[in-house]
């Protein structure tokens, strides 16, 4: 056993030698819009600000793209759909998790020129033109990961509040697919009342409006502010959330473009729509056009050579454009009614309507606003682009050890009502229905519901309305197995009416789960001790019956009702999980897309590298040249050399450049090699020292599993795990065996047969698989309080093999999973579940 720990110590102490503190101490934000892409890094000793990319932009298009075999981000992706219209992929966010037959699936196609298509999951995916596909959790993975400018393992993000499960699985599969770790997510609005409440103090509570009118949609999140009473920090509570799925600065794109397209098709007799190009290039110019009459009345569409060799100029004006989308009028106010009426409050509540997102600056939305809240309400004291990166980045800093920020206390709500179903009897097809988180339910709470089973169930979660139209309802299955033996051990104990009891969980990130799952009775202490002590029970004192029970009770009460004459026993069961409809990717896909992702990264690492050399031998033949020039008689490289030996370098020099213009770039792989050979020791060392590692920790685990099993301890391990952790240790140690040795018959000036990324990689799947075992906490048993919760009737007349639910809350702290080292690489193998959010 001192072996063991021993060894445990050095596996946990290793990743702290090996990486960078600045790697574990970092967070990064990223506000991830239909439009622009903005991130901030919180990083100990670094200034709090927006990161900029390599154009020195605070904010980048949220568009991947590729000409030909080159992989284009941001601006230059964006500009790329003019020349390769099915290469260039923008507004993916709206197809996270979205089903490939569902509406906004189809509004997609009306905006994007680019090729829509099902996978296997029967979400969307998007076809470049070489027939290559991509899914939408790749594409966003693909731009995630380009913002680190330095390494980090975590990451919050910014989602809109409407986010649904299915919306949610695909923002942390696409975080994990990118090499990073979801420390938490946060709704926008909410992120921005962070950014809010950063530099103000709040003696008396206030109530304010945060607007959001976004590219994909209009949301209103009502937020009160105060100084919290037992310190000095700020509490902000959630109260309210309005939205508008149908309107947004993407429809508004869309209907100036419908302008322009019947002025081309009207003035040139021809039809546009059938041009990808000339789409791409209206759809560029219809957000050109819209920004200038945000200031001006009019403003003249100019494309060249739109199609046909056809130039195109049309003027609009302000009046044209939002007579088109004058049925919109009414729909970009109605976020804000929406939300005051969720929280049960009018705009005499409400201090200020804050604006922000992008679209707040087109006037007609303006105009919309002031006419709804009145013009004195409104307030434009926030960073209308950056306030949510900002707040968000502040709030993932509260959730690490690693910093101390201000006293910011976060409440959110989930906006959907969420009921379960079960059926009432394993020999009955009737279904009861309870709703367990009712819309404006608080995050990060937890409710017991109980049940009379005595056989395995399954539980259904489903959204009472669907989330947006084509989207399913029921989002998540739930089996409880194990039901009958565990009833059986406590009737053989002597429980009385042994039951079933389901703790689920709505997490600080908006996740629904089924958190624990056990069988629980009361078994009576007959003990010759049991009558004196119930004698000696006062009325104060005296526990009351389960009927009796209250889910209000503070824990000092509760503690006082407990029947010291009673004992609890509870029996773990086991849970699976379905996901029925829309599922997440599985760990095996998220491989697989990182595996794509990765081979992209190592291909464009080699052309850098391939450039890099290239500019160096360049820069190096025109300094040479410099040097031959007859005009530099007096440098000692003149002074020191001979006509013959300078003549000999100038014709080698001549035919270098020769070579290096006619023929191609250079190669330049010496220097990989050289950096391979130089690396190579230290990567095989750090994999064979995994290997060792994990065998040392195997043979200890069997051992000590073997000794708890005689003895009727809990276990850390399951056999299982035990046996998984050696089938990948197997792998490893094969893998390494035979590519190492095919290594060996390389030359020096050879290229390697492995590459030490991939080593460090294959040795980051073993360590993992074993971290996530060496851990593990001793499991404890945990007492259940003898007091029950007040049941949700749903069905008056149920028989007694009927499951009666009991939903009460239980007001714990968030659980934070705690962030796993990774590699200087950003790998990350195997992944965390959506459940550790």
């Amino acid at each position: 056993m001192q072996l063991l720990r021993l060894a445990s110590a050095l596996l946990l102490l290793l990743p702290l030698l090996l990486l960078p503190h600045s790697a574990f101490a970092s967070v990064l934000a990223i506000d991830y819009g239909t439009d622009w892409i903005k991130a901030s890094v919180m990083s100990p000793g670094v200034p709090f600000d927006v990161l900029l990319n390599k154009d020195s932009k605070r904010k980048i298009q949220a568009t991947v793209g590729w000409k030909n075999t080159d992989r284009l981000f941001g601006s230059d992706a964006f500009n790329l759909a003019a020349r390769f219209p099915s290469d260039s992929f923008s507004s993916v966010k709206y197809l996270l998790a979205a089903p490939f037959d569902s509406d906004i699936s189809s509004y997609y196609s009306t905006i994007s020129t680019a090729e829509v298509v099902k996978t296997s999951r029967n979400t969307v995916a998007l076809k470049q033109s070489d027939g290559n596909e991509w899914s939408a959790e790749e594409l966003v993975a693909m731009q995630f990961a380009r913002w680190p400018g330095e390494k980090v393992s975590d990451v919050i993000i910014a989602v809109p509040p409407y986010y649904s499960q299915f919306q949610r699985d695909a923002v942390v599969d696409a975080v994990e697919v990118a090499g990073l770790r979801t420390l938490a997510l946060i709704n926008d609005g909410t992120a921005v009342a962070v950014n809010y409440a950063m530099t103000r103090n709040f003696p008396t509570p206030e109530y304010h409006v945060i607007f959001d009118a976004g590219a994909s949609s209009i949301r209103a999140t009502v937020v009160s502010f105060s100084n919290s009473n037992s310190t000095s920090g700020t509490q902000i509570t959630v109260a309210g959330v309005g939205y508008d799925l149908t309107t947004g600065g993407t429809e508004l794109d869309r209907r100036l473009r419908e302008i322009l397209i019947d002025a081309f098709n009207t003035k040139h007799n021809k039809n546009i729509r059938e041009d990808k190009r000339g789409m791409a290039k209206l759809w560029k110019e219809a957000g050109r056009v819209k920004a200038i009459l945000s200031a001006n009345t009019e403003a003249t569409a100019t494309v060249e050579s739109l199609a046909w060799d056809i130039d195109f100029k049309a003027k609009i004006t302000r009046t044209e454009f939002e007579n088109v989308c004058q049925d919109l009028k009414g729909h970009y106010a109605k976020p804000i009614e929406d939300a005051l009426l969720n929280a049960g409050l009018t705009l005499d509540n409400i201090t200020s309507v804050i604006l922000t997102g992008g679209s707040t600056r087109t006037p007609m939305i303006q105009a919309a606003v002031k006419a709804s809240v009145g013009e004195d309400k409104i307030a434009l004291n926030v960073n209308a682009d950056e306030a949510a990166v900002l707040g968000a980045a502040l709030h993932g800093a509260s959730l690490s050890r690693q910093f101390k920020t201000k006293d910011i206390k976060v409440t959110d709500i989930n906006p959907f009502d969420i009921q379960t179903s079960y059926l009432a009897a394993a020999s009955t097809s009737r279904t009861i229905t309870t709703l367990v988180f009712p819309a404006g339910s608080k995050a990060g709470t937890k409710k017991t519901m109980t049940f009379k089973r005595k056989d395995d169930f399954v539980i259904n979660f489903d959204y009472k309305n669907p989330v947006a139209p084509g989207f399913p309802t029921r989002f998540l299955e739930v089996g409880i197995e194990g039901v009958a033996e565990a009833i059986a051990n406590l009737t053989e104990l002597g429980a009385t009416d042994p039951v079933v009891k389901a703790t689920l969980t709505l997490s600080e990130s908006g996740f629904i789960s089924v958190s624990s799952a056990v069988a629980f009775g009361e078994i009576k202490d007959d003990s010759i001790a049991a009558p004196l002590r119930r004698t000696a029970e006062t009325p104060e004192n005296a526990a009351p019956r389960e009927s009796e029970s209250s889910t209000n009770s503070t824990p000092e009460k509760e503690e006082e009702k407990k029947k010291p004459a009673v004992k609890d026993n509870t029996i773990t069961l086991n849970t699976s999980v379905v996901f029925p409809t829309i599922p997440p990717m599985t760990v095996d896909h998220k491989k697989n897309s990182r595996s794509r992702l990765r081979a992209i990264d190592l291909d464009e690492a080699a052309v850098a590298r391939k450039e890099e050399a290239r500019n160096s031998f360049e820069g190096y033949m025109y300094r040479l040249r410099d040097l031959l020039d007859e005009n530099n008689r007096d440098t000692p490289f003149t002074q020191c050399s001979q006509d013959s030996e300078r003549k000999a370098i100038a014709d080698k020099l001549e035919e270098s450049f020769t070579w290096l213009h006619d023929k191609g770039s250079l190669k330049g792989p010496f220097v990989h090699r050289y950096q391979e050979i130089e690396a190579f020791p230290q990567a095989l060392n750090n994999s064979q020292m995994w290997n060792w590692s994990t065998r040392l920790f195997l043979t200890e685990a069997r051992q000590n599993l073997t000794a708890e099993a005689a003895a009727d301890l809990p276990s850390k391990w399951t056999k299982e795990e035990l046996d998984s952790l050696e089938k990948t240790l197997k792998e490893h140690e094969s893998w390494l065996a035979e590519w190492v040795e095919k290594q060996k018959a390389v030359k020096s000036n050879e290229d390697p047969v492995i590459e030490t990324t991939e080593m460090k990689a294959r040795a980051k799947v073993l360590e993992t698989a074993l971290q996530k075992l060496v851990k593990r906490k001793v499991p404890k048993v945990v007492k259940k309080k003898t007091t029950t919760t007040s049941a949700v009737e749903t069905e008056t007349a149920a028989s007694a093999e009927e499951a009666t639910p009991v939903v009460s809350d239980a007001a714990e702290e968030p659980i934070i999973p705690t962030p796993t080292p990774v590699t200087p690489e950003g790998e990350q193998v195997p992944l965390p579940t959506h459940d550790e959010l």
